[in-house]
């Protein structure tokens, strides 16, 4: 997930200061003793604002330092999610980490949100700890399949989420998971389903099978996209997946945000030769950057070659310290033919971020340099999601 910070207004207040202070400390910091001074300090105080559900302190902090000094930001970023996704305090004698296992799946019908059998639970707890964890390491599954707009908001609530699975984790039982409640799902052509799990090891144990001597991470992202898929796949019926390593769950989060790129424009090509009967040659794609004060994102829409009706777009947001001096378009364009799509026009104007006002969905570039709603024709329109990635 991106890092994306907007300014507020105000001054900062006491706590504010103090974790700017403290972050800016870690930032100069010359040695690794001075390094862990500044760890306990920021450690105990994230701590207690992620317990006391501080989050606009936390903000406030992030906000300032993300103009302020760059790489004190960083610092603070790293230790409030670590915090945060570490059930800090749920056990003196034990390391906890939340895990995700997101999973990206495209279909032209809806990608279930869903509940997961104890069968299904079973069989993924086998191959997460015979794949993916460390041997010992104790393992609580939520029973549940997250779509984003599911997952826990903001870094308190995942610090309580954190918490709540990691209790299970220490007694090895899985978390049954309320749905009563729960935010409705964006529907969209491709979109990422996330396993969440909790990990429970003795403190300074292995937490993963990579940091074994005789594992590594290539080896067990290959048997769990073979076992785990073969567990998944029936919990998304009519999708095709595929399956992003299981780690940390912000870093897991932001390797399916990068992933989830590339997916899309694949699934997008899949999607159109299917539903419009066309090969991938006889598709003409657009691509064309868009702003706010900055460049945020590229949009591809994609035509039939020879007509100028938009008929699918996607969009490619930027990550991470990605901008515009970065190789996005020559990217997209290299996906785009390795999907068997070779015409291409890439459109260097600044478009404005714009979305349609009665929907809500964004806007797409056609080849005549107009930003216009993607729309399908009538007859494939009716068996697709109403929104596209």
């Amino acid at each position: 997930m991106k890092r994306t910070r907007l300014k507020r207004r105000g001054g900062l207040g006491r706590s504010a200061e103090q974790l700017v202070w403290l972050a800016s400390g870690l930032a100069d910091s010359g040695s690794r003793v001075e390094d862990r001074y500044w760890d306990r300090q920021l450690s105990i105080l994230l701590d207690r604002l992620l317990a006391d559900d501080e989050e606009d302190t936390l903000n406030t902090a992030l906000d300032h330092l993300f103009s302020a000094a760059p790489p004190a930001y960083d610092d603070l970023a790293d230790y409030i999610e670590s915090r945060a996704e570490s059930a800090a305090g749920a056990s003196p004698d034990h390391d906890i980490l939340l895990i995700a296992a997101p999973i990206l799946a495209w279909s032209r019908y809806r990608i279930p949100a869903t509940s997961i059998p104890p069968a299904v639970l079973a069989n993924l707890r086998v191959h997460l700890q015979a794949h993916i964890l460390a041997h010992g390491a104790n393992l609580a599954l939520a029973d549940f399949l997250f779509s984003p707009d599911q997952l826990p908001q903001g870094y308190c609530g995942t610090a309580e989420f954190a918490r709540v699975l990691g209790t299970s984790a220490l007694d090895n039982r899985d978390l049954r998971i309320e749905t009563d409640g729960m935010p409705e799902t964006t529907q969209f052509l491709s979109d990422t389903r996330y396993l969440l799990a909790a990990v429970a090891v003795p403190k300074g144990a292995a937490i993963f099978r990579w940091q074994e001597t005789d594992g590594s991470r290539e080896h067990a992202l290959a048997q769990w996209r073979t076992q785990g898929g073969a567990c998944l796949a029936p919990l998304l019926p009519g999708c095709a997946i595929d399956l992003v390593l299981p780690e940390a769950y912000f870093s897991a989060s932001r390797a399916a945000d990068k992933d989830s790129r590339p997916y899309s424009v694949r699934a997008s090509v899949a999607f159109l030769g299917t539903a419009l009967e066309t090969p991938a040659a006889n598709l003409r794609a657009v691509i064309a950057p868009f702003w706010d004060r900055h460049l945020e994102e590229y949009r591809i829409s994609f035509t039939v070659r020879g007509e100028d009706q938009v008929v699918h777009g996607v969009v490619w947001p930027l990550l991470g310290a990605e901008d515009d001096t970065s190789d996005g378009t020559a990217q997209i364009e290299a996906l785009l033919r390795e999907c068997g799509v070779t015409d291409i026009v890439n459109l260097d104007h600044h478009f404005p971020l714009e979305y349609c006002e009665d929907c809500g969905t964004p806007l797409y570039p056609s080849p005549e340099g107009e930003v216009v709603h993607a729309e399908m024709p009538e007859t494939q329109a009716e068996q697709m999601p109403r929104h596209l990635h």
